[in-house]
């Protein structure tokens, strides 16, 4: 099973990180200012993770594969890692549609 992971940024902000059960990072969040806005955000995640429609498969400038998941807004809700390759970053999306719905909740700001 992953883990959300609260932390707050040094500038202040709060932020989630989703990791896998291998500890990696596979998602991570934009910054809110109220730790109540990033707990939203991470239920959004479970709500979302689910349905393959709301990711984002993109590659960058210099070559490398990531994804955004998105609301049913449409607004980004967590940014994946940088991959080397398509099929890891399909991997990653499947690690997030396993994990996320049943992740524990770390605060480590508290």
């Amino acid at each position: 099973m992953g883990n959300f992971i609260i932390t707050k940024r040094t500038n202040g902000e709060y932020q989630f990180n989703l990791k896998a059960t291998n500890g990696q990072v596979i998602l991570t969040s934009e910054g809110y200012a109220a730790k109540a806005s990033c707990k939203t955000g991470i239920e959004s995640v479970k709500t979302n993770a689910p349905t393959a429609t709301r990711y984002d498969r993109r590659i960058a400038k210099n070559g490398s594969f990531y994804f955004n998941l998105k609301a049913g807004n449409g607004e980004i809700i967590g940014k994946s890692q940088m991959y080397t390759t398509s099929s890891a970053r399909d991997n990653g999306i499947e690690s997030v549609k396993t994990n996320a719905p049943t992740a524990s909740t770390i605060d480590e700001t508290i």
